[in-house]
């Protein structure tokens, strides 16, 4: 699975106050961390980039750039900022826009900066017109009509990531297993095939520190047995790392592992929560055990849910 940097945003006090700063060493510091761990791309997440943010994402991009080579993902509802990124990369063909909706006026910006630098371009199934369609199938209408955009505009369906947009479990639990049945549908809908990617971070938002990596790891182990191709996910997250490639190896590392792998596995089946089998004693497996049961919609979530 590709994974998405996330660290370098200003949803982060410290990181916005380094940007607002132009402070280089403390930028350069977070890009080499993330590079170390073998991120596909690095986000730069700088917002709406408004009222004196001018000049920002170039800025970003050139003091990354100009030490190490590595792909970026221009993560701006800004259009102009979105392009002087694009522009200063000198392989535009292997970065990322994030992102587009179904929304015609951000649709048609970034599908045609998309075509235009060869870029890939994450897809959010949502407009301001129906914002997050509740299931399935209204997230595939939305999908529906963004592909009919690239396609006219010559971008193949592999430069193409759809995003579910998955919701936090403690604002509705329902939404974990709606989001992971659109990655099924997404993936079996175009032909030639979409990618998929999801915020995964989002999962969790709201939860309490002490459960967030636990829901995170879960979530991203079901949703990559229902055909999840890539995340964006805190990089510096090393259990979460650990996961995936035990996931993609099908090799545990650790007793709680086996649980992880057959947990992935029966999602790839289609199989259900009654499948999975673990040991009651492993106070790991239950935890496991039980953020599946919230993310299957089995359970209440509450924010204690994982207490043995």
């Amino acid at each position: 699975m590709k994974l998405i940097g996330e660290n370098i945003h200003i949803i982060s006090k410290k990181t916005r106050e380094a940007i607002e700063n132009r402070d280089s060493a403390y930028i350069l510091d977070m890009a080499r961390r993330e590079k170390a761990v073998g991120v596909e791309w690095i986000d730069l997440n700088i917002g709406p980039a408004k009222k004196g943010w001018a000049g920002t994402m170039e800025w970003l991009s050139s003091i990354i750039l100009n030490e190490m080579a590595v792909n970026l993902s221009f993560d701006t509802t800004n259009s102009a900022e979105m392009e002087a990124g694009l522009k200063f990369h000198p392989n535009s063909g292997n970065c990322l826009i994030n992102s587009t909706s179904g929304d015609p006026e951000r649709l048609e910006n970034m599908t045609r900066l998309a075509a235009q630098y060869g870029s890939s371009i994450i897809a959010l199934t949502l407009s301001s017109e129906t914002g997050i369609p509740k299931d399935p199938d209204g997230r595939l209408e939305i999908a529906m009509t963004i592909l009919e955009k690239t396609m006219e505009l010559g971008i193949d369906n592999s430069k193409i990531l759809l995003d579910p947009l998955v919701l936090p479990v403690n604002v509705d639990q329902s939404q974990a297993m709606a989001a992971m049945d659109s990655i099924r549908v997404f993936k079996e809908s175009f032909d030639p095939p979409v990618m998929t990617t999801i915020g995964l971070s989002n999962v969790s938002n709201g939860s309490p520190k002490e459960v967030r990596g636990l829901i995170n790891r879960v979530f991203c182990v079901m949703a990559m047995g229902c055909g999840l191709d890539s995340a964006i996910v805190d990089a510096f997250d090393t259990e979460l790392l650990r996961v995936i490639r035990v996931v993609e190896t099908q090799q545990p590392e650790r007793e709680a592992d086996s649980v992880l792998i057959n947990l992935h596995n029966i999602m790839q089946g289609f199989g259900e929560l009654a499948d999975l089998s673990y040991n009651k004693h492993n106070p790991k497996e239950v935890e496991i055990f039980k953020t599946a049961e919230i993310l299957f919609n089995k359970n209440i979530y509450a924010h204690n849910y994982a207490e043995y």
